[in-house]
């Protein structure tokens, strides 16, 4: 097979976070490769572009529409790092262009995250160590006098979207005796026989659990839908875990309820701003946990999305299917 021409288009640190050296020695066998760090589209871009037959893309890559088609006119295949497919590759150029993607690897990662949330806050550690870090110990006596109220053992708990990410925090869980209430209009009912879920409306869903996960993908319908009047619908004390997207989610209103003390919160994702601002409220409210968006970035995920799409690009010049190619028909769906 001859060698094609692979353009790297992400700042070099995160590109080496996903392609390790072997993976590097790899790419060297079958393409002859270059590496561009600019996150604009720059007159040494520009040259680059004119030659690539296939590109490797990162979030740090600037965002194409059809121009990309007269940009690299020897363009035929794009392998992306990450998500937000939606937004960096408009127009034309999923019909016109092969773009795959790596989405188990961020999915199974995203979805420890959010089965460590659920456990955690299912039984209430974040609060009890907030007490233990007070200079006395009531938190002892009330826990011998009383017990301790808080069990996952036949717990409620409330998910929004069902997808890859929903299936697999579900898929780790199984061993808990969780009685899963599930609001995704398009996931198919017949899941019900292979998970543990019952599908049911969005109000019901929101008033009956005291825990709820958002898996969500940010499409025009699910943006801004848990807004101020769907958390007013949670129970007293409930906690709102977001691994999803930022913009699934009213930040402002739940910080008020947090605020308050009436909800609780376990958020790896934020919008409008991401990161959160030093001084936001919800970086150091009782009652809020606040991650860096970690939930889809282990390194572990990186290198084997490497792996998969360093498979796709072989796939791809050898004249075979790609296993993970994004269609025009998969993005009423996604991010």
């Amino acid at each position: 097979m001859p060698r094609r021409t692979l353009v790297v288009l992400a700042p070099r640190p995160l590109f080496q976070s996903f392609f390790t050296a072997s993976h590097q020695k790899t790419l060297s066998l079958a393409f002859d490769w270059t590496v561009n760090s600019s996150r604009e589209v720059t007159s040494a871009m520009k040259k680059q572009l004119r030659e690539a037959e296939a590109l490797i893309t990162t979030w740090d890559s600037p965002c194409f529409g059809d121009e990309l088609l007269q940009l690299a006119s020897k363009l035929r295949v794009v392998a992306h790092c990450g998500g937000e497919v939606k937004k960096r590759f408009t127009g034309s150029l999923l019909e016109q262009l092969t773009i795959t993607t790596a989405p188990e690897p961020m999915a199974e990662a995203t979805a420890e995250l959010a089965a460590a949330l659920v456990l955690y806050c299912g039984r209430g550690i974040d609060r009890y160590r907030v007490e233990m870090r007070k200079r006395n110990n009531k938190i002892y006596d009330d826990a011998h006098l009383r017990g301790t109220p808080e069990s996952l053992t036949g717990r409620e708990v409330g998910m929004i979207g069902f997808g890859r990410i929903g299936r697999r925090i579900v898929d780790m869980l199984r061993g808990l005796d969780l009685h899963w209430r599930v609001y995704d209009p398009y996931a198919s009912r017949e899941a019900s026989r292979d998970f543990p879920v019952e599908f049911v409306e969005l109000k019901p869903l929101l008033k009956a659990c005291d825990l709820l996960v958002l898996a969500a993908a940010l499409t025009d319908e699910t943006r801004g839908l848990v807004e101020r009047r769907n958390l007013a619908l949670l129970p007293n004390g409930a906690t709102v875990i977001n691994v999803g997207r930022g913009a699934l989610l009213d930040l402002e209103a739940l910080t008020k309820e947090v605020r308050k003390g009436r909800l609780r919160c376990a958020i790896d994702v934020t919008d409008p701003v991401e990161p959160l601002p030093p001084a936001h409220p919800l970086r150091t409210l009782p009652g809020a946990i606040v991650t860096p968006h970690i939930g889809g970035g282990t390194s572990k995920a990186r290198r084997e999305m490497a792996d998969d799409l360093i498979d796709d690009l072989g796939r791809f010049f050898r004249g075979e299917a790609v296993k993970n190619r994004v269609t025009t028909a998969m993005l009423s769906r996604m991010t």
